[in-house]
C-alpha cells in the first residue's frame, strides 16, 4: 500500500475555498451560474491542490454517471452474488457505475486488488473482503474517498461499515441444542476460511468450552464433491452427529453422505447451514440454516455510499443481526 499516492478529492477543494460540493463541481464544468470571483478562488485552489476532477465533481452538475469500486470475493457463491444483487439493484436507481474487483481469499492478492481501486480513481469503494483486518481498512481510510467496508468495524472519516451478527445466533442455537438434543456437534473447518468463519468457529468452540461439552473439528475443503468424498468415509465409521457447515452447498454434502451411507436425516445425521441462501429451501431435505439476507446488505451498503457521496448525516454502523431458520435437517 506504501506506493499508492494520495490523491486530493473535491470534498477537499471545497472546504479549502469554502464553498459548496455543488459550487466547485459547477466551475469544473464552467457552469455560468458563479460568481467570478468564486470561480477565480475555486480555480486557484485547485490549481494549487493539485486536483484532478472526478465523475463525482463532474456529475454533481451534468447527472453523469459516478463510478463506485467494488471489492468482493469470488462472485460465483451465491450468498456474495444476492449481496451483489443489492448494490447493483441500488446503484441502477441512483444511476451510479459500478466497476468490480474480485479477490481471491489472500490477503496479499486483496491488498493488490484494493490498490487498483485506489489507483483506478473510484469516486467511492465498497469493500467486502474477508482477508482484509482493521489496520489494513484504516490504511485504505486515509486515501481520501468516501468506503463503505463490509464485515469490519473502522472508525474514520468518510468510512461507514456494516457488520454481521451471526455468533449470538450460534451460541443460541447450540445452548438450545444442550437442552434437547444429545448428539455430539462437530464444526467444519475450512482452510482460508477469512475472519467472519473464525469468529464463529470461536463462538461455537467457546459454547462447548463453557458448558463442559465435548465437540470435533474437521477440517474440508472447499468443495462440495471433495466434502462428499471425505464424508463417505467419515460415515462408515460414525454413524450419528450434528454438524456445522460454512454454506448450502458444503452442508448438502454432508447431508447427501448421510443417506447414500443409510443414515437417517434428522435421526441420524443433523446439520446446519450457518450462511443459509435461497438453496436452503430448495434442497431435499430442506436445510436448517442461519439467515441474513445479504441483497438487503448490499442494498445497504449501496444507500450509505450514497449518503457519504452527498455528505448526508447518517449512521456510520450498521448491524444485521442473523436469524435461525429451522427446517428439515434438524430435529429441533
Amino acid at each position: 500500500m506504501k506506493n499508492i499516492k494520495d490523491r486530493v478529492t473535491i470534498y477537499e477543494v471545497a472546504k479549502a475555498s469554502g464553498v459548496s460540493l455543488a459550487t466547485v463541481s459547477r466551475v469544473i464544468n464552467n457552469n455560468d451560474n458563479v460568481t467570478e470571483t468564486t470561480r477565480i478562488k475555486v480555480q486557484e485552489t485547485i490549481r494549487r491542490l493539485g486536483y484532478k476532477p472526478s465523475a463525482l465533481a463532474r456529475g454533481l452538475a451534468t447527472n453523469r454517471t459516478t463510478n463506485i469500486g467494488i471489492v468482493i470475493p469470488n462472485a460465483n457463491y451465491v450468498y456474495i452474488a444476492n449481496m451483489l444483487n443489492g448494490m447493483t439493484d441500488e446503484a441502477k436507481d441512483k444511476g451510479y457505475q459500478l466497476t468490480l474487483f474480485v479477490t481471491n481469499h489472500s490477503k496479499d492478492d486483496a491488498l493488490q486488488m484494493v490498490e487498483k481501486v485506489i489507483t483506478s480513481h473510484v469516486d467511492g469503494a465498497i469493500i467486502f473482503d474477508d482477508e482484509l483486518d482493521v489496520e489494513e481498512v484504516n490504511k485504505l481510510s486515509s486515501y481520501k474517498i468516501p468506503l463503505v467496508v463490509i464485515n469490519n468495524n473502522v472508525i474514520a472519516e468518510r468510512v461507514a461499515c456494516i457488520n454481521f451478527g451471526y455468533e449470538h445466533a450460534i451460541r443460541s442455537v447450540i445452548n438450545s441444542y444442550f437442552e434437547k438434543g444429545d448428539k455430539k456437534m462437530y464444526f467444519l473447518h475450512l482452510h482460508h476460511s477469512g475472519r467472519l468463519l473464525q469468529r464463529i468457529e470461536k463462538a461455537f468452540v467457546d459454547t462447548h468450552v463453557e458448558a463442559m461439552r465435548g465437540y470435533g473439528i474437521y477440517s474440508i475443503e472447499d468443495s462440495y464433491r471433495q466434502t462428499y468424498s471425505d464424508f463417505m468415509e467419515i460415515f462408515k465409521s460414525t454413524h450419528s452427529g450434528y454438524f456445522l457447515a460454512h454454506r448450502d452447498s458444503l452442508a448438502a454434502a454432508v447431508l447427501n453422505a448421510a443417506i447414500d451411507s443409510g443414515l437417517r436425516v434428522p435421526q441420524d445425521v443433523e446439520v446446519l447451514s450457518i450462511i443459509g441462501t435461497k438453496y436452503a429451501s430448495i434442497l431435499r431435505p430442506h436445510i436448517s440454516s442461519l439467515h441474513i439476507d445479504l441483497k438487503e446488505v448490499g442494498a445497504k451498503a449501496m444507500q450509505m455510499m450514497t449518503d457519504l457521496l452527498g455528505e448526508i448525516e447518517m449512521q456510520h454502523v450498521h448491524k444485521f443481526e442473523s436469524t435461525f431458520v429451522k427446517r428439515d435437517s434438524t430435529q429441533y
